[in-house]
């Protein structure tokens, strides 16, 4: 069976700073720009059969420079929609909501179009991203690389494992690296997280 390769965008200034961003279409700095082409080593070795890529710039241009030419936008690859903390950071939030952990509460909404969205609802998207995958991983005749964001990525891992959405809390994702998702015994298993190269 194919390996599922999930690659999280390069940094912007808001993954430096650590504000929540989904909708906001930032640019990748340099340095995340520069964890891009790093990753084209890792990939190198690699027959990538399919390539889909968040619509959000930062994913595309992180694909590119990875050396991902060839690729798709999949709607369903964007980020959680953060609602109304979007550009917060969850320290802020947590001045007011002490307890609030996004895996488990959501979001609040925010301005129009951008409803927020619960733990499930990010589930349900995912599940539709590994639905579409599942001949293709079956196919075997390469792997498949989705390039996207760390919190829709850990929901999705979570999701390929058989777990519930709130599970990809369990599963730190830092800009510019890569996941593989693969098998052992025709189980759904993680064989590498938070790769970079060297």
């Amino acid at each position: 069976m194919s390996e599922l390769l999930l690659i999280r965008h390069g940094e912007t200034e808001w993954s430096r700073s650590g504000q929540h961003t989904s909708w906001t279409d930032l640019p990748l700095t340099a340095r995340g720009e520069e964890q891009a082409r790093e990753l084209g080593p890792l990939l190198a070795g690699r027959t990538v059969a399919l390539t889909l890529v968040s619509p959000m710039g930062r994913a595309r241009r992180t694909a590119e420079l990875a050396g991902l030419t060839r690729t798709e936008v999949e709607p369903d690859l964007g980020e959680w929609d953060y609602g109304g903390y979007e550009g917060v950071r969850t320290a802020d939030i947590h001045r007011t909501r002490p307890e609030w952990f996004l895996f488990t509460d959501g979001v609040p909404p925010g301005p129009e179009g951008h409803p927020g969205e619960s733990p499930e609802e990010v589930g349900a998207r995912a599940d539709r991203v590994l639905a579409r995958l599942a001949p293709r991983l079956q196919a075997d005749d390469g792997d498949v690389a989705l390039v996207g964001h760390a919190h829709f990525l850990r929901v999705l891992t979570a999701r390929r494992l058989g777990l519930p959405a709130s599970a990809g809390a369990l599963f730190t994702f830092e800009t510019g690296a890569v996941g593989v998702l693969g098998t052992e015994h025709d189980r759904p298993a993680v064989v590498a997280w938070n790769t970079r190269t060297p």
